[in-house]
């Protein structure tokens, strides 16, 4: 289905569309801008640290059999969704080469696809309509999926019916909607979240090392909540004012801004969040030091945390919970990794 839409959209694109040189020059679209060379660090950092909060990506991966195959899937994904982002980001050109974007009176930048897919003949909207549609509810249908799952596991351990979860999660898509249509931006809401996970993920992902066993939950909340208030500091400072500090948190200016606001937060939100999460997890050595110290008791900070049988949970309930797991992972990864693709 991607790859009908990609070739009826280039071919179709590529006979109807008709550019004026002229424009290509006075557009200036070519040229080098602030904004161009900050987004070769905001793109990379908020889309990377962004994808860990989505459950989809991480059903694909724990459905992977091996990690050859994982590698390969993701190879073969990143070529792909590399391709099509290439080919959907240049409609933003042709729509300005073509006349077709600003418009009379003048349009965002956002729907610049948009307005050049409004010149195209009616029956090729009708196809990309339908196809558009079928791969936002594909899409949709994985991300049902990953949150039932993550609020059945992660959240009640298995002991809540499973029909209880899927009315939460219909509940749950309700307020999402209705946020996504009031808000004046959806950019600004992605930005939001971005800011979000660039503050978090970091200190995150130092705790998936195995070699900084050491690394605990309090370090990276510490440190994600660190992160925002950095970006706080930082607007503060920058503007001037506190209010101007909390609005950059919202980003409500966006990203389109001949300043480096937006780039400054992207930039606080990681190291601020790596910072705090390094004091915090000094404050937490102290403290627990200080007591181990006046109780007169060893101190274990940096002791490794029992990995082995027979501790945590007993064998018995090891042993019944990988049989369990065994014939669900069975049954389940061939289909879900079939998805990756």
């Amino acid at each position: 289905m991607v790859v009908g839409l990609l070739m009826l959209g280039v071919i179709v694109v590529g006979v109807e569309t008709h550019i004026d040189r002229s424009l290509v020059k006075s557009s200036d679209l070519l040229g080098a801008s602030l904004l161009g060379w900050q987004l070769i660090y905001i793109l990379p950092v908020a889309i990377l640290t962004n994808d860990f909060f989505i459950s989809g990506f991480w059903i694909r991966t724990f459905a992977s059999k091996t990690d050859k195959d994982l590698r390969l899937g993701t190879s073969i994904a990143t070529v792909a969704v590399a391709i099509i982002l290439t080919l959907v980001g240049t409609t933003g050109l042709l729509a300005a080469w073509t006349g077709t974007w600003p418009g009379d009176p003048p349009q965002a930048g956002s729907i610049a696809f948009f307005l050049l897919l409004e010149q195209l003949p009616a029956w090729v909207v009708g196809i990309v309509v339908v196809l558009t549609v079928s791969l936002s509810t594909a899409a949709f249908d994985s991300l049902q999926s990953a949150m039932v799952s993550t609020g059945s596991n992660d959240l009640f351990r298995n002991k809540l019916n499973l029909w209880w979860i899927r009315l939460a999660v219909v509940l749950i898509i309700f307020p999402v909607a209705v946020v996504a249509l009031k808000s004046p931006s959806v950019l600004q809401i992605y930005l939001i979240s971005d800011l979000l996970s660039a503050s978090s993920i970091p200190v995150l992902v130092i705790g998936l090392n195995s070699k900084c066993y050491w690394w605990r939950g309090f370090e990276v909340v510490a440190g994600g909540l660190g992160g925002l208030l950095t970006v706080f500091i930082y607007g503060t400072i920058y503007y001037g004012n506190a209010q101007g500090g909390a609005r950059l948190m919202l980003l409500e200016q966006s990203l389109y801004v001949d300043d480096w606001s937006a780039f400054g937060a992207f930039v606080a939100a990681p190291v601020g969040g790596i910072l705090w999460g390094f004091g915090a997890f000094a404050l937490r050595v102290g403290l627990q030091w200080a007591v181990a110290r006046a109780r007169g008791q060893r101190f274990d900070a940096f002791d490794r945390p029992p990995t082995g049988p027979s501790q945590g949970i007993g064998s018995v309930e090891r042993a019944s919970a990988d049989a369990d797991r065994e014939p669900v992972a069975n049954a389940k990864a061939p289909s879900i990794a079939g998805n990756l693709l």
